[in-house]
Parts: structure tokens; sequence; C-alpha cells
């Protein structure tokens, strides 16, 4: 008597699918979510120079113009702070943190969804597996000429592939999602340091008149 060969997903059943499904919006979450974070990370110290020698040289136009053509939040961060120097530092500090609440969101999206993932796939590989169990149990107790022992050792696998599938997806959800939270939070920082640095320059350091080109 030959034995059919086990191939996963084919031989696992619907929820190995649903969980192929889930595996794919994963890695499209988290490739989206590492670039867009990759850009989003400007080395706050070399924008701030420019900046700063913008400021030095009587040209704040300049300095906005380069908060605009700069990517990522930490630029719009220091441009809103800009625009609120003649009013006063603490008007500055409050409109860098009104900016830097309004980029968190942005990026953080996605990350919810990659935790709920990774939550959620332990289930399904969990549902997948006594979806195969109840499969074994029914036909022992009709007595099926299908209840033999390759068809029985054929369920087994299919629960153990769902379970372990739906398992190592939680285990990339949780390392996808610790590795994007830590990006997101030094972009924050650097919101934070730039912030700092710009409106205690402007306040404190910036020279009363700026010398002629």
């Amino acid at each position: 008597m030959t034995t059919c060969a086990f191939s996963f997903p084919f031989d696992a059943g619907p929820f190995a699918w649903l969980l192929l499904v889930l595996a794919f919006l994963v890695l499209v979450f988290v490739v989206e979510r590492s670039l867009f974070l990759h850009r989003g990370l400007v080395l706050s110290s070399d924008f701030i120079d420019g900046v700063r020698n913008n400021l030095l040289a009587g040209r704040p136009l300049e300095a906005l113009a380069a908060c605009e053509e700069s990517p990522g939040p930490i630029p719009r961060v220091v441009k809103a702070a800009l625009l609120r120097s003649g009013q006063g530092e603490e008007a500055m500090r409050a409109a860098a943190t009104e900016a830097a609440l309004l980029e968190l969101p942005v990026l953080e999206r996605r990350l919810g969804s990659i935790a709920a993932i990774g939550r959620v796939a332990p289930l399904l590989g969990l549902a997948g597996g006594v979806l195969s169990g109840y499969g074994i149990v029914t036909a022992l107790r009709d007595g099926s000429l299908y209840a033999s022992g390759d068809a029985i050792l054929g369920q087994a696998q299919a629960a153990l592939a769902t379970a372990g599938f739906g398992l190592l997806i939680a285990a990339l959800c949780a390392l996808a999602h610790h590795f994007l939270v830590g990006r997101v939070r030094s972009i924050v920082t650097e919101m934070e340091v730039a912030a700092h640095t710009i409106i205690t320059f402007v306040r404190h350091e910036l020279p009363a008149t700026p010398p002629k080109a």
C-alpha cells in the first residue's frame, strides 16, 4: 500500500489557508512600516546644523524651506516651532508638542494590526488542530473505511502543522512589533531632541541681529 506524502497547506485544511493570508498581510505591513520608519528617521544632528546655519546667516525662509524639503516627522516638528519663534519659548514648545502628537498616530499606524494578528494566529492554529482532531474521532467512531492508519496520521499531521504555523506567525509578529515599536521610539526621541535643540538655539543662542551676507 502506498502512502501519500503530506503537503502543507494543501492537506492541512481551511485554517491553514487563512493563516497563510494573515502571514502575507503581516509581511506587507512589516515591510511597509520598516521602509516608512526608515525614511522618517532623519539624523537630527545634521538636519539641525543646516537649520542653525541658515538662521545664523539671517535666512529664516531658507530654514523653513529645508524643513519642507526634508522627509519625515522631525522636520515638520522643527518647522512648527520655527513658525512660532516670534511668540516666545512657551509658544514654540507648545507648537512642537502639538506637531509631534499629530505625527504619532502616523508613526504607529498598522502596529496594532500586527499585534492583533499575532494574538489571533495561535487561536486559528488551535482551531485547525481541533478540526483535524474532530475528523479523526469521527472516522474512528463511525468505523469508516477511511479510518486507516495512514488517514489518521494525515489528520494528525494537519493538526500539528496548522497549530505550529499559527505559533510561528505569532512569534514573528511579536518580533516585528518589538522592532517597529523601537523604531517609533527612536523617532520620537529624535523629535524631542530636535525640538529642544532648535528652541534653545533660537531663544538663547541666536544673535538678535544676524550678520549680513
